[in-house]
Parts: structure tokens; C-alpha cells; sequence
């Protein structure tokens, strides 16, 4: 079901209705423009039965939504506004003021700005959260931001019921990629649950031959291979996807991880590589080596975005730049190419897996990553942009080494952002994704530190 927000206009009884409802309607048509479907009530004046507030009240109280845009068309004493947004005080907010027009050479004003000066103290005081917009005469209309905050809303609500599954938990006893679950809970609403990779390992072995090879060959072989890979490596592969992916089904997750280096790799002799790739396919957020936080940021950004948001690890500072690249496998959307390319290699002491050397796309990107220290949420992100790696490798590959899959990441300034980095793991996103960030951390309370 799509959601749906709230949009309600107002203007003052003495102001000619039909330039307040000529004006509501042209920003309603704008929202809907963007995508949005509305639940909209308009006009609403400051009549002295209030009789236009209690209607537009029960009204609104007819189809439920996810935020509410309150739309000042010109002038509207405080308290008229206020006994209807009382009603949705739980909810995120837009206070987004029209503008005026002119005539000739004439400036005519409905006095928008005079409605919306009175109203964002008061929101603040009240404690509401909102976003303030106004408009500015001759200029495009900001529908676009409204309709943006608005999606953040959406997204906020819809973490409240995200689920992220991890099997195995702490990979390699790491400390930055651990978090707590009742803080975590409380301020994004994702929940962790963590489900045992022996639970993997049995429903993996009774996934039959002729079901991993349905995969192997509608999904796998069409992957583009530098050199052929062995028919087990497919299989388990093959397998262990099918397995994980009941799970993910059963209990509704949308993020996925794995005990990589002390489970997959050191229990069951088998890089995931390939169990990650076949479920970012299917649509999953995925991250390696049980990073809460990490998969956490990637939910949020995949609800943002719409993107995968994969993951890229830190490999070497430049003076300007940071080599960041996978030891493994890139989401499915950052693949420069119409699939991924994969390379059959072993790394050290393990047995061949099948590796994502894939081109990665190039570009804008927005990195991003929750973290949390004393039970406060910070939310880093830093705009960079993605160019071709050199030619460069990891060193324990067999050789010839192959060329991961890497970006090197042009960054205002590497040295401030190294003296706050919070792990090797960061989310990657296509675009400047900035403002839609700073809206959803403003509604879940997070704080925002841009590097």
C-alpha cells in the first residue's frame, strides 16, 4: 500500500477564498507532480465558529498518513493552525509558506511569509518535527524539497518495522561493528535479529541437487567468468544462497548478513561471496563480517535512495583521495556493466571461491555511516567523488592477483576525515544524497556530522 501524506491549506477568512484555494491547488498539483498521494483538505480559515478547523479535523481523521504538510497560503493567525497539528503532533512535519505574484509591475502578497514567521517559533516551542519552506516570488516553487522531507518521513516509518538478519554474530571479534540492541531500537527502530549458522548449515543440506543447479545455471553461469569456476564451488554456492534465502523470506528481513572470516570461510571452508551477490540480485542490503551498524545504514539509505547502498572498505589514504574497494563482492547496482564479472581464486589458506571483480561505477557518491558512542547516534557522511582506481592489489591473492573491485574517492579533506573515521566499512550511494540524510536523521533525533 502506498503511503500517503497529509496536506492541508490555510489562509485568513478575510482574504479572497478563491486566491487561497487558486493557490492550495496549484501547490497540491506540484506534490502530486512529485509522486506523492495526498489526503487534502483545503481551505482553512481562522472563522470565529471555527467551524472550517473542526472540519478540516475530522476530514483529515478519515485516511491515515505518514506526515503532514501545512501549507500557508497567506496570512492565518497562529491558533487556528495549531488545533489541527496538535492532532498529528506525532507525526513529521512540513510548515511550507506560498509566496505572491505579480501584476505588471506590481508586487501583490497574500502575506504567506507573515503566516509562516508566526507559526515556526510556535512548532518549535511545541516540540513538533518539522522542516520550514517558503517560496519565493519568480522562483520555482519548492515542491521538491517538501515532497523530499516528505519521503523521509515515509522512510522513518518504515525502518520502525525493518529487520535485519545476521547469522553469527561478532565476525573476527571486532569492536566497531557491534551495537546495542535497545538504543538502536529506540532511536532507528531496525531490529537485529541474529539466527545461528547452524541453522544455515541444515537447511543447506537439504536443498536438493536439482534446486542448486536451477540456480547454478539461470543465475550463475550468466555471470561474466574471467576463467571457469569448479561445478562444487557453483553448487554450494548455489546452496547456501537457497538457504539463507528461506530464512530471509520466512522472517521478513531485508538486510542480510553473514559470519564471514570465523564462520563461513573457517567453519564451512566456503567464501559468501557469491551467496551475497545472488541475494543483492534479489534485491537484499548485504554487508559482510556481521556489521550491525553497516547493515543498519544501509537500510537506511536503501529507503532513502532506493539504491542497494553496498558497502566499500578503506584499503589506502592519498593526500585528496582514499582507495576504497571489497575484498569480495559489490552490490548489484554499483556494477558498471550489464552483470557482475567473477574471478575463481583463493586468498591465503582457503579454498577457491568464486570473487566479484566487477568495474565499479563511477561518479557523485555520498558515504555514509551510523555510529554510536555513549548511546548517542551520529550519522557521518561525506560527498565524494568516484573515479577509476589505479591498478593496485590486495597482497595473499594467488597470482596473477586479481583487481578488485575498487573506487578511489576524491574527498574535501581526507586528514579531517580520517580523525573521525568510525570503521573500515562505509555505505556508498550514488548522488548527493545530503539533504535527504539530514531530513531522516532530523526526524529519528540523530545527529549529522559532515566530513
Amino acid at each position: 500500500m502506498m503511503s500517503k501524506i497529509g496536506f492541508i491549506g490555510f489562509g485568513e477568512v478575510n482574504t479572497p477564498v478563491e486566491v487561497i484555494i487558486r493557490k492550495c491547488r496549484a501547490a497540491e498539483e506540484a506534490l502530486k507532480a512529485e509522486g506523492l498521494e495526498l489526503v487534502s483538505v483545503y481551505p482553512v480559515a481562522d472563522d470565529y465558529e471555527e467551524t472550517q478547523v473542526n472540519d478540516a479535523v475530522a476530514k483529515l481523521a478519515q485516511e491515515p498518513f505518514d506526515a503532514l504538510v501545512v501549507c500557508v497560503a497567506g496570512w492565518i493567525p497562529t491558533h487556528a493552525v495549531v488545533k489541527v497539528t496538535e492532532h498529528y503532533r506525532h507525526l513529521p512535519m512540513v510548515l511550507w509558506g506560498l509566496c505572491g505574484w505579480y501584476e505588471g509591475d506590481r508586487l501583490v502578497t497574500t502575506a504567506d511569509q507573515a503566516g509562516t514567521t508566526g507559526l515556526r517559533a510556535t512548532f518549535e516551542g511545541l516540540g513538533y518535527k518539522f522542516k520550514y519552506v517558503y517560496d519565493i516570488i519568480g522562483k520555482k516553487t519548492k515542491s521538491d524539497v517538501v515532497a523530499a522531507y516528505c519521503r523521509a518521513a515515509v522512510a522513518a516509518k518504515e525502518l520502525r518495522t525493518a529487520k535485519v538478519g545476521m547469522a553469527g554474530y561478532r565476525d573476527m571479534n571486532l569492536y566497531g561493528t557491534l551495537y546495542d540492541g535497545l538504543s538502536l531500537k529506540q532511536t532507528t527502530g531496525v531490529e537485529i535479529e541474529t539466527f545461528e549458522m547452524l541453522e544455515m548449515q541444515q537447511r543447506y543440506e537439504k536443498i536438493t541437487d536439482a534446486e542448486k543447479k536451477a540456480v547454478v545455471e539461470n543465475r550463475i553461469k550468466k555471470w561474466h567468468f574471467l576463467k571457469p569456476a569448479k561445478e562444487e564451488s557453483m553448487m554450494k554456492a548455489a546452496g547456501y544462497y537457497l538457504a539463507v534465502k528461506q530464512i530471509a523470506e520466512e522472517r521478513h528481513y531485508k538486510s542480510i548478513s553473514i559470519k564471514d572470516v570465523d564462520g563461513m570461510k573457517k567453519l564451512c571452508g566456503f567464501p559468501p561471496a557469491p551467496i551475497f551477490m545472488l541475494l543483492s540480485e534479489d534485491g537484499y542490503t548485504t554487508v559482510p563480517e556481521n556489521d550491525c551498524l553497516g547493515a543498519v545504514t544501509q537500510l537506511i539509505m536503501n529507503k532513502l535512495t532506493g539504491q542497494l547502498a553496498g558497502y566499500l572498505e578503506f584499503y589506502e589514504f592519498f593526500e585528496n583521495s582514499v582507495l576504497a574497494g571489497v575484498p569480495d563482492f559489490v552490490a548489484a547496482d554499483m556494477v558498471d556493466g550489464d552483470t557482475y564479472t567473477v574471478l575463481p581464486a583463493a586468498f591465503g589458506l582457503l579454498d577457491q571461491g568464486i570473487l566479484n571483480v566487477s568495474k565499479v561505477k563511477t561518479g557523485i557518491v555520498t558515504m555514509s555511516r551510523l555510529t554510536c558512542k555513549n548511546g548517542k547516534y551520529t550519522m557521518q557522511i561525506i560527498l565524494g567523488k568516484g573515479k577509476n582506481p589505479p591498478k593496485w592489489e590486495e597482497c595473499g591473492w594467488d597470482q596473477p592477483a586479481p583487481q578488485l573491485s575498487a573506487l578511489e574517492i576524491e574527498i574535501p579533506d581526507v586528514e579531517r576525515f580520517a580523525e573521525n573515521v568510525a570503521c573500515q566499512h562505509y555505505i556508498v550511494t550514488y548522488g548527493d544524497n545530503r539533504a535527504a540524510i539530514r531530513s531522516l536523521c532530523g526526524i529519528l533525533g540523530i545527529a549529522v556530522l559532515e566530513l
